[in-house]
């Protein structure tokens, strides 16, 4: 690396300090909750036992449900290798919420991409919500990027709407991470507004952020994916679902079948992956928003437009980097492909992802393929030309992936 960049990254490391203090009191806080929950559901080894065929009474599959339930302030939680990736975790809680002529309300504006066409906001795929009768409205966010708060209330008062749809982190999109605080916020106005309505919140990517859940401010449901934070880096698939019970159960039949729900389900070797990888998770989580600052540090003395700045609140690990060309795109992904550990010989092309309307670009050389808390960075390549960049399973590695990035960008003439 040239002295120039490493002159970059020092001083783009001095201000990051107050921030990664902070952040390492948030793991302190969430590693404790997670080691009191494993005390007392007794973790032993014999949860972490396989089971095949059917996977009745897996011992460890059972405790894992109650911890996790436990960490994210729910009644209940469906923890299975059965979701083969947030959006169907996401999916089978929609269908939670709402039956043939409901409605459900997303109080955040249009919700990213892959869950468009579950929902059957675009396209008419078979299967969807929409199919199935399912009505959908939205409240867009207000200027400043939080709630709206009264255009929700007045939206949620519909008697049609059975559940409100709260996306917590910024997907592909340029608008802001909800805090915890603002989930709270949305929860109280919809049950003044509609006490029947059920709130449900798209937690992916916002998990150990902070030290309390949308649990913990009275979110009816939430859902994510085991190979983004919670998951630590060590989850080989999977996602979870936790809030009350009945609605639980709902998703459960969704995932499985009607009269089976969360009693099937072999774990296959696999709950000793997805017990370290909770225990992790705090501390993994940690060092991705490391991550996100630092390049963020990088990026502004570089004069890229970042999303959130050094200092700005965050409520999940995506950084946006404004790059403003399909050009400046390539090249920072090849600087993060190159840092990767793996695939980093790769050169990442756009190509038609699944549920996405136009190519997208990615960059992710990572153990768990499609893993979001290993580093990585993508984006559908369409105005304004951003790259949401996410991950890190530790910060030494991370900040060369962001130098060889920024290494990138200077080489194409900034």
């Amino acid at each position: 690396m040239t002295d120039e960049l490493l002159r970059i990254a020092e001083k783009a490391e001095a201000r990051c300090r107050g921030r990664f203090a902070e952040i390492d009191q948030v793991a302190f806080q969430n590693t404790e909750r997670v080691l009191a929950a494993f005390r007392e559901h007794r973790v032993s080894d014999a949860c972490f036992a396989g089971t095949t065929g059917y996977g009745y009474d897996d011992l460890g599959r059972e405790t894992l449900d109650r911890i996790y339930a436990g960490i994210l302030g729910a009644e209940s939680a469906l923890v299975r290798i059965g979701f083969v990736n947030g959006t169907h975790a996401l999916t089978a809680a929609l269908f939670a919420l709402a039956g043939p002529g409901d409605r459900i309300l997303s109080a955040t504006g249009l919700p990213y991409d892959s869950l468009q066409e579950a929902i059957g906001i675009r396209g008419d795929r078979f299967g969807s919500l929409k199919f199935y009768g399912v009505d959908y409205a939205q409240v867009n966010l207000s200027a400043d990027g939080g709630p709206d708060l009264p255009a929700i209330a007045a939206a949620a008062a519909d008697p049609k709407v059975k559940g409100v749809l709260i996306q917590r982190s910024r997907g592909y999109a340029d608008r802001r991470a909800l805090t915890v605080g603002e989930i709270g916020s949305i929860v109280d106005t919809v049950r003044t507004a509609n006490p029947a309505a059920a709130v449900m919140v798209d937690n992916c990517y916002g998990e150990f952020t902070d030290v309390r859940e949308p649990g913990h401010v009275g979110a009816d449901l939430m859902a994510g994916s085991l190979i983004k934070n919670p998951g630590g880096g060590l989850a080989p698939m999977g996602g979870y679902v936790a809030g009350k019970q009945d609605l639980v159960e709902r998703a459960a039949a969704r995932l499985t079948t009607p009269g089976i729900g969360g009693e099937c389900g072999a774990s296959l070797g696999n709950n000793r992956l997805l017990f370290q990888g909770l225990f992790l998770a705090p501390h993994t989580t940690a060092q991705a928003l490391k991550t996100a600052i630092f390049c963020a540090a990088v990026m502004e003395e570089l004069g890229i437009g970042t999303a959130p700045g050094v200092d700005e609140p965050r409520s999940d690990i995506i950084q946006t980097v404004r790059l403003g060309s399909e050009e400046r795109m390539r090249r920072f992904c090849k600087g993060i492909q190159a840092g990767a550990p793996v695939d980093s010989f790769v050169t990442p092309e756009p190509w038609p992802m699944p549920g996405y309307d136009c190519p997208v670009i990615m960059a992710a050389g990572a153990f768990i393929q499609g893993s979001s808390i290993e580093l990585s960075a993508d984006g559908p390549v369409r105005e304004p030309y951003s790259v949401y960049m996410q991950g890190g399973l530790t910060y030494e590695s991370g900040k060369l992936g962001i130098l060889m990035a920024a290494e990138e960008l200077l080489r194409g003439g900034l």
